[in-house]
């Protein structure tokens, strides 16, 4: 880019002419090479409505507004100029005139006249293309800002889902070395199999550290423990193979056989279990004397941790179903009675209308005799139906019974009971039933007003002598009649009869003792 300073230079356009250049661009002046000015003032060609002096070789830095200046030459009066001054400034100003109109010709320049009509066109002009071109930079910048919002959320879709892919893979390695521990585990016969306290609510979680501290010590090769530098033809590395692989399979069939202990375990056999257990261990030792391979003291206890834990809850889902079973024979008992002592009420209540229906007969007739032995029949009636509203209503009244079956149960052992049955005797022959071989002897049988009280108190007392100490509603007790007797005593109950030795007449007929008994 050109920089030179404001002033005349040749015309790159046309090498006979000159254009003038402000200091930054060319303007639309040219003159030719040859035209030679006189000096004076002419229009300034960077101001408008102004001139500037020429010196007849260069612009000076004197101006002023048009009809402003003061022109030497042009002042002198033409009077005084001589001919010569004249003449010479006649060919200057023809020379001038015929330049100007060239140069009008040539770039169609206006009238002085039209300038300021020009300019302000020209003014209006740019401040048109002035305001167009800030609307289409401010559309420019909403588009930019558009794109650019655009771009941000494109952004921050891809970095979401850059965040939701490295999750992913970080979920998928996690996953791989789950699978591949799993398949660790599995190798050695460790597996996830469904045991049965996995669904109790107080040994889950234990189960759980069980199962976790086994899988921790086959990862960290604590479940077996073999010799060290054994070779295999002459191999140490082979020597590392066969001891590998024979860990592999000894521990694999250790597991299988805990495995299938805790599957094939029932309430009560905990103790058959664990000795099949531990005997899988011996023989485990014994297949790998030769390296010296035997399943570790501590693997060996979690196993059959392990194995308790599937017991007790066996035992408790056992006791579960134990109470439930009794809980409803309960049930049962507590709905026969009442429906007995009901159908014995509605008897009663038909046989006193009866009564109260002959006693009007009879008085009527004048049968004094007759009549008061029915009112004395219908006073009899009237207890009985007293009674059984007191029974009905006071729920703790019943009989208490104390029985033995030294046939089923041998000597020493008694059930103490109560029940609200109106013939206490149906319950102790429904309890003597064919689960039973023989019927149970009844030492004591007697109604107490707080028949459950007496008995809950003969439970406490012997709690020690209970047989069964988890299923309360087994009320057989290891003691003898005669200590139950003296319980008794103790509390003052009103016992009308007591037999403390057994009859026991099918047992001892036979078993051939029913002569020496009675003897």
């Amino acid at each position: 880019m050109m920089t030179a300073s404001a002033g005349w230079y040749n015309n790159p356009e046309d090498d006979a002419s000159e254009r003038y250049w402000d200091g930054t661009k060319w303007t639309d002046h040219y003159r030719s090479k040859t035209a030679s000015f006189p000096a004076g003032w002419y229009t300034d060609a960077e101001h408008a409505g102004a001139q500037r002096w020429w010196d007849g070789s260069a612009w000076t830095e004197r101006r002023c507004l048009d009809g402003g200046a003061s022109n030497p030459r042009a002042a002198r009066p033409i009077g005084k100029m001589s001919k010569g001054d004249a003449r010479n400034m006649a060919r200057q100003l023809t020379t001038k005139v015929a330049e100007l109109q060239d140069l009008v010709e040539k770039h169609g320049l206006r009238s002085f006249a039209d300038l300021d009509a020009y300019r302000a066109e020209t003014e209006a002009q740019l401040t048109l293309e002035r305001s167009q071109a800030e609307v289409a930079a401010a559309q420019h910048q909403s588009e930019a800002n558009t794109r650019l919002v655009a771009a941000e959320k494109r952004l921050a879709e891809v970095q979401a889902q850059l965040t939701w892919s490295q999750q992913q893979l970080d979920l998928v390695n996690r996953e791989r070395v789950d699978v591949a521990d799993v398949i660790a585990l599995q190798e050695v016969g460790l597996f996830d199999y469904e045991h049965p306290a996995q669904s109790s609510a107080t040994l889950a979680a234990e189960l759980e550290s069980v199962r976790g501290q086994i899988k921790s010590l086959v990862r960290n090769k604590g479940a077996v423990t073999t010799t060290s530098g054994f070779t295999f033809n002459n191999s140490a590395a082979q020597g590392k193979k066969f001891i590998n692989d024979m860990t592999k399979v000894l521990l694999r069939a250790y597991n299988a056989e805990a495995e299938n202990a805790v599957k094939a375990t029932k309430a009560g056999n905990l103790y058959s279990a664990q000795t099949r257990l531990t005997k899988a261990a011996e023989q485990i030792a014994n297949g790998g004397k030769m390296i010296q391979l035997r399943i570790t003291e501590q693997y060996h206890r979690l196993r059959l941790r392990e194995l308790e834990l599937a017991n007790a809850h066996l035992m408790s889902v056992q006791r579960e179903r134990e109470l439930e079973r009794e809980r409803r024979a309960e049930l049962r008992e507590q709905q026969r009675a009442e429906a007995e002592l009901r159908r014995e009420k509605e008897r009663l209540e038909k046989e006193r209308a009866h009564y109260v229906a002959t006693l009007a007969a009879l008085e009527a007739n004048g049968d004094t005799d007759g009549a008061d032995r029915i009112r004395a029949r219908l006073s009899d009636v009237n207890r009985a139906i007293n009674d059984v509203d007191y029974r009905t209503a006071n729920i703790r009244a019943g009989h208490v019974y104390v029985i033995s079956n030294i046939g089923a149960f041998g000597q020493n052992m008694v059930k103490i009971g109560m029940t609200r049955r109106l013939e206490p005797m149906d319950r102790v022959n429904e309890l003597g039933d064919a689960s039973v071989p023989f019927r149970f002897d009844v030492h004591a049988l007697f109604f107490a007003a707080d028949a459950v009280g007496i008995e809950s108190y003969l439970h406490k007392r012997f709690a020690e002598q209970r047989v069964n100490k988890i299923n309360l509603r087994r009320e057989f007790f290891r003691v003898t009649p005669a200590e139950v007797l003296e319980a008794l005593q103790e509390q003052a109950v009103e016992v009308v009869e007591f037999t403390t030795e057994p009859a026991a007449p099918e047992y001892r007929a036979s078993t051939g003792e029913l002569a020496g008994h009675y003897s």
